[in-house]
């Protein structure tokens, strides 16, 4: 409990421990009416002084209408009713009811607090002559040399020039698996160094690095109000005042005609009290706070809690291929070759011709052949739309697409796959096929069952040909796919999708957040993959998910519609409650007793509902 807490918590036990003693007291012995008075405003000025402040205070600023001018009013009032007992009792409550609210708040965010301790306290700074100085992160220069030991968080972005380790990765992808980095490795800030000591080259201050716009996002995340929060905000504004002006009625009308001042009065004042409005001001905001930091916990960061509620209404997502529902790294991904001819023959000719190119396919084969003795082959020839000719260990051998094969006269086997197919050949004998293809992510799959489970449908957008692109959408089971598209050409499909997406339901683009820059901007909701380090996906998108995983993207949104059915549950719930009892207060039926119910218990029930939102394993 923070300093503040203990201090109201203190205030409460003694002012429980007078108002028992009081009650024991006068239960036994009969005193005037004034000694009672002043016995009884011991307790009550002790749990209530700060209550009648702040009441005085907004009096005198303007802002007249708040839970602290309720509470002051009905407990006065009370008071000044002869029911002494009734109202420190109102105010007593109250201030359990907000000593249990500070501390839920409280441990909410020192919960996101603890997930985002991320920010590296220091920098060991390495000079010129080899001495290391502990700075802080804000003071080192872009290109400078720090040493990061064991343990330590990597202070800011760069890449590693000497050392091997692993990295944990956990506070910022939500992922428990470590990454390992070898030099030339980018690595970025708040990562965790597990194992032996690096030396990293800095390409970032500390204010451009990732973990500081991470901090920044979700420390500004909560500026970004929800409609549901607006709407809330809107009506605490109004139902305050109009609440105050019906008690006013109530006291003063019906004993007109019907007499008993004493008893409309208590019946007004029973009115205020139930109709303070902090469930709804409170556990609102806890809820999509909560949210906004249980999304947090799971790798997902979401900008504000508009965009949280946007996520609940998906209904479709359209997506990006190429480094979004694929690796976008170029690999052997199968190999065919003839009879009689290995597989190993028939890699290690194609990586041998293509040894000397420096296109990504000759790199995806060398990669599948990574000892190979480049010496063997020589004389290449590139043949532009083709392929290449190169000579290796004496023989001719061709690797390239069919019209090579066709213009050298080499009978082979047409292949198909969703790729790029090398044909090769060596002295005129067809050796086989090779299919080089941008990898599926391992989640992709999983991610499309998941949007479609909860009703979204789902579009692919790429710029890759039509034949991949229908074998990786049938793959992947992809609703629908349009191939052979300019970053132009899918800002102007993502508007017809647009115009097609049904009613009071959103749209959301996933991308790389490089490339599709326009699109995630035009979107109602942009989701960026792939951001480690991405400085574009994180600025341009709504949402970011920190590990890469489009499965990451249906868990986002059964975050976002969890902590809307808490918020309307909440509001539904006090409602509902404080309707009812209004009801009864105005037909005499309910007491003080129950006004404390209906505001101090209503709030304590909602802000419980609101803090389920905190709880990661629920949604997983």
């Amino acid at each position: 409990m923070t300093k503040k807490q203990k201090k109201t918590l203190k205030r409460i036990i003694i002012a429980a421990v007078l108002t028992a003693v009081l009650a024991l007291l006068f239960h036994f012995a009969e005193l005037p009416w004034f000694v009672q008075l002043v016995l009884w405003l011991v307790p009550y000025l002790v749990i209530g002084h700060d209550v009648l402040r702040k009441a005085f205070m907004g009096i005198k600023s303007g802002e007249i209408f708040d839970e602290n001018f309720l509470m002051a009013v009905a407990t006065v009032g009370a008071m000044g009713c002869g029911e002494y007992a009734e109202g420190v009792a109102v105010m007593l409550f109250y201030q359990i009811g907000e000593l249990f609210q500070s501390y839920a708040v409280g441990k909410s965010r020192a919960s996101i607090s603890a997930l985002m301790d991320i920010r590296p306290d220091s920098a060991n700074l390495e000079a010129e002559d080899g001495t290391v100085s502990v700075v802080d992160p804000d003071d080192v220069p872009i290109g400078s040399t720090v040493v990061v030991k064991p343990g330590e968080k990597i202070p800011l972005d760069g890449v590693v020039l000497s050392g091997e380790s692993t990295l944990n990765t956990a506070a910022l992808t939500g992922e428990s698996r470590p990454r390992t980095v070898r030099p030339g490795d980018e690595v970025i800030s708040g990562c965790v160094n597990d194992d032996s000591v690096l030396r990293v080259r800095t390409t970032k201050i500390y204010d451009e690095s990732t973990v500081a716009k991470i901090l920044d996002l979700v420390e500004n995340s909560s500026l970004k109000k929800s409609p549901v929060e607006n709407f809330i905000t809107k009506f605490a504004r109004y139902y305050t005042p109009a609440v105050c002006i019906g008690a006013l009625v109530l006291a003063i009308v019906p004993p007109l005609f019907l007499g008993g001042w004493l008893d409309w009065i208590m019946r007004a004042l029973t009115f205020l009290v139930i109709s303070c409005p902090c469930a709804l001001v409170i556990s609102i905001p806890l809820t999509f706070f909560g949210g906004i930091g249980g999304a947090s916990k799971c790798g997902i960061l979401v900008k504000g809690g508009n965009y949280l509620e946007a996520l609940s209404k998906t209904g479709v997502a359209v997506f990006d291929k190429t480094g979004t529902l694929t690796k976008g790294v170029f690999k052997v991904t199968h190999t065919a070759p003839v009879d009689g001819v290995s597989e190993k023959d028939l890699l290690e000719s194609a990586a041998l011709a293509e040894s000397f190119s420096s296109h990504p396919i000759s790199k995806s084969l060398r990669e599948a052949c990574p000892d190979l003795d480049a010496r063997r082959a020589f004389d290449a020839q590139e043949i532009a739309g083709h392929g290449v000719k190169t000579q290796v260990d004496g023989h001719t051998v061709l690797a390239g697409n069919a019209r090579l094969m066709e213009s050298e006269g080499v009978t082979y086997t047409a292949a198909e796959g969703a790729g790029t197919i090398v044909y090769v050949a060596r002295d005129g004998q067809f050796l086989g096929s090779i299919l080089i293809s941008d990898e599926e992510k391992p989640t992709a799959k999983a991610a499309m069952q998941g949007l479609q489970a909860q009703g979204v449908r789902t579009v692919m957008l790429t710029g890759d040909t039509p034949a991949v692109a229908e074998l990786v959408a049938k793959d992947l089971g992809i609703d629908e796919v349009h191939a052979g598209l300019l970053p132009a050409d899918k800002v102007e499909w993502v508007e017809k999708l647009l115009g097609q997406k049904p009613a009071k339901k959103e749209l959301a683009f996933v991308g790389d957040g490089i490339n599709d820059a326009p699109v995630l901007m035009r979107a109602d909701i942009g989701i960026a993959m792939g951001a480690l380090g991405s400085d574009a996906a994180i600025e341009a998108a709504d949402v970011v998910l920190m590990d890469d995983d489009p499965a990451k993207i249906s868990l986002a949104m059964r975050i976002s519609r969890k902590c809307m059915t808490i918020a309307y549950q909440n509001i539904v719930f006090a409602l509902a409650i404080k309707a009812l009892c209004l009801i009864l207060t105005a037909l005499g039926i309910t007491n003080m007793w129950w006004g404390v119910f209906a505001d101090v218990g209503v709030m304590v029930l909602a802000v419980l509902n609101a803090t389920r939102m905190l709880n990661v394993k629920q949604y997983q």
